[in-house]
């Protein structure tokens, strides 16, 4: 199988900033609406369809920049079938910006469904690069940013222990996100099977309410305890030491 390759134009004469038949993998602000690149207003503003993971909360973000375009809801129960009926748009010559609900599409976020169909079709892709909530809160953890691992969300139920111990063993400074129900009690997992280690814990990056928590996780788990917690947070783990002979306990 010969390898692919997008060749795309990035700025023909004829349309502004987009390519016919070209879908766009925009990045939006993670919280605070500035957060968002030029080009980013400019292709949205230019594309003749967007594909919003939730389209209440894209359109709070275009009205704040005046853009007013047809959109339609991609999410991750409805990629299956919407995904498709999105190739054929593209097939057709229109253009197409996915977005998320907040950050890049595709970390976390559904996208990957619809990129590897354009993939199969021939459709080129462009990512326009912008926030992701994982690097804001890696760069301001104070753990080693050369080598890491991002996980996304532990798996709810089957297989968690099982990933947990696999991750205890990792020596990469490790990535997690975390819903504001579940923070406690995953913290609490991870002292388990990892034992104790540095741990930054972030929240509601960007926006009013931001907090980052730092130290070990038996303090950071009695500082996130001592309120409620809110907003969607993101764990960023120390690795194992090389030279670790401890037992998590």
């Amino acid at each position: 199988m010969s390898p692919s390759k997008d060749t795309v134009d990035r700025e023909p004469p004829s349309k502004g900033a987009v390519v016919p038949g070209t879908l766009y993998l925009v990045a939006t602000p993670i919280g605070n609406l500035e957060d968002i690149t030029h080009r980013a207003v400019k292709v949205l503003s230019s594309v003749d369809l967007i594909a919003a993971e939730d389209t209440r909360k894209t359109k709070i973000l275009l009205d704040h920049y005046a853009i007013s375009k047809p959109m339609v809801s991609y999410f991750s129960y409805n990629e299956r079938h919407r995904a498709p009926q999105l190739i054929e748009k593209l097939k057709e010559g229109q253009s197409l910006a996915l977005v998320s609900d907040a950050g890049t599409p595709g970390i976390s976020d559904p996208a990957f469904h619809i990129v590897q169909s354009c993939l199969e079709s021939g459709i080129p892709i462009v990512p326009i690069p912008g926030p992701s909530a994982f690097v804001s809160a890696l760069i301001v953890s104070g753990l080693p940013t050369d080598r890491f691992v991002f996980e996304g969300f532990l798996p709810m139920k089957k297989g968690r222990k099982t990933k947990l111990g696999i991750l205890s063993t990792e020596q990469r400074t490790i990535v997690l996100y975390e819903s504001p129900h579940r923070v406690l009690k995953t913290l609490g997992e991870i002292r388990i099977a990892f034992g104790e280690r540095n741990v930054a814990v972030a929240r509601e990056l960007t926006k009013k309410f931001e907090e980052i928590v730092r130290g070990p996780i038996s303090l950071v788990l009695e500082e996130l305890q001592r309120k409620p917690t809110r907003g969607e947070y993101v764990l960023v783990i120390e690795g194992r030491s090389k030279h670790s002979e401890a037992e998590p306990s």
